[in-house]
């Protein structure tokens, strides 16, 4: 049996299964890998999965759950892992790192990490924890019948015609901390002391603080949001299947962070795993994620259409050098702090 696969440079070799890490006689049956619900889901099943499974025979079985409930998984997991791969966000995967629950990603055994662009791959020291698998936003979304004119600012969500009808993410979701530290680069207030941000956003009248891209994306299908915040993925899919809905970078600007992928330590399968992760780095994997997600890609040298490419985080002719990224290690040394006071304050 043969099976082909690619080298950095993105060409293909046929290797004999003599001399494959995953000849028949090692290789499992299935590989069990932790991502995102609704459409990230399917475009990591089509785009990466489906691709996996054609080249090696094994099945991929997703664990569908957001990162802080993936995140909590693995920690519970530590000493028996059932998870291989892991999807995380930007954020908590330096969490993950932390908590020692992710393996090092090693270019021997995942070649296409030579592809990546540089700030993707993140280490620590000698250890690759971590590889982007495409960049997104947090911008403003609204219902375009019931929002006029467009909201350009995101002190828009504070205006009364929009009381009771506005959606924000909560710290469970991996945008809810720097959401709230956003919100003081946006009303001039000092980052250091949040007192005022929490007050601002205690007054905002939002019947929903969401703890999933998902959860957002039904609030404004359903027009139980008609604007707030959510990820360029998510509205982008709404106004692709034809949605009243509209997504904009307000004049403030918008913070951006990366779907990164993680090699889970003590994985049983850490060959598939491995196979997984390389199968996610190739040019062809980066061409459909963008194209169904809008995910800015991590790969060099991607070729996309002009219309995907409008719709890219960092806009035609951009690059991910036009993101505004977070230092995540200052995030998280304040995620305990701002997750109990969002909890006494906002939502008490």
């Amino acid at each position: 049996m043969r099976f082909q696969i690619l080298t950095p440079m993105g060409t293909a070799l046929l290797v004999a299964s003599a001399v494959f890490s995953l000849g028949a006689a090692a290789q499992p049956a299935h590989l069990t890998v932790a991502m995102y619900g609704g459409n990230w889901g399917d475009a990591f099943r089509n785009c990466v999965a489906e691709p996996f499974t054609k080249a090696t025979g094994i099945v991929v079985a997703p664990e569908i759950g957001t990162s802080t409930t993936t995140l909590a998984k693995l920690e519970q997991q530590k000493a028996d892992p059932s998870i291989d791969v892991a999807w995380l966000d930007g954020g908590i995967s330096e969490l993950a790192y932390q908590a020692g629950v992710v393996d090092n990603l090693d270019v021997r055994a995942i070649p296409n990490l030579a592809n990546v662009l540089p700030q993707a791959i993140y280490r620590d020291g000698n250890t690759n924890y971590a590889v982007g698998t495409g960049y997104y936003s947090l911008g403003l979304t609204y219902n375009t019948k019931v929002v006029k004119p467009a909201p350009t600012s995101w002190k828009d969500l504070w205006k009364s015609q929009y009381a009771g009808a506005v959606a924000v993410p909560s710290p469970a979701n991996s945008s809810g901390v720097p959401f709230v530290i956003f919100m003081a680069h946006v009303w001039g207030m000092d980052s250091k002391n949040l007192a005022p941000v929490y007050a601002k956003l205690a007054s905002l009248d939002s019947p929903m603080f969401f703890d999933s891209s998902g959860v957002a994306t039904n609030a404004y299908q359903s027009g139980e949001a008609v604007i707030g915040a959510h990820f360029s993925v998510g509205a982008w899919d709404l106004i692709d299947k034809g949605a009243p809905i509209g997504f904009v970078v307000p004049k403030e600007g918008a913070w951006a962070t990366d779907a990164r992928l993680h090699l889970v330590k003590g994985s049983p399968n850490k060959a598939a795993a491995e196979k997984f992760i390389n199968t996610a780095l190739t040019r062809e994997a980066a061409v459909c994620l963008a194209t169904k997600l809008y995910l800015g890609p991590a790969v060099k040298g991607v070729k996309l259409p002009d219309d995907v490419t409008r719709k890219l985080p960092w806009g035609v002719g951009g690059s991910v050098d036009n993101l505004t990224l977070y230092d995540w290690k200052s995030v998280n040394a304040r995620r305990a702090e701002i997750t109990d006071a969002w909890n006494r304050q906002v939502v008490h």
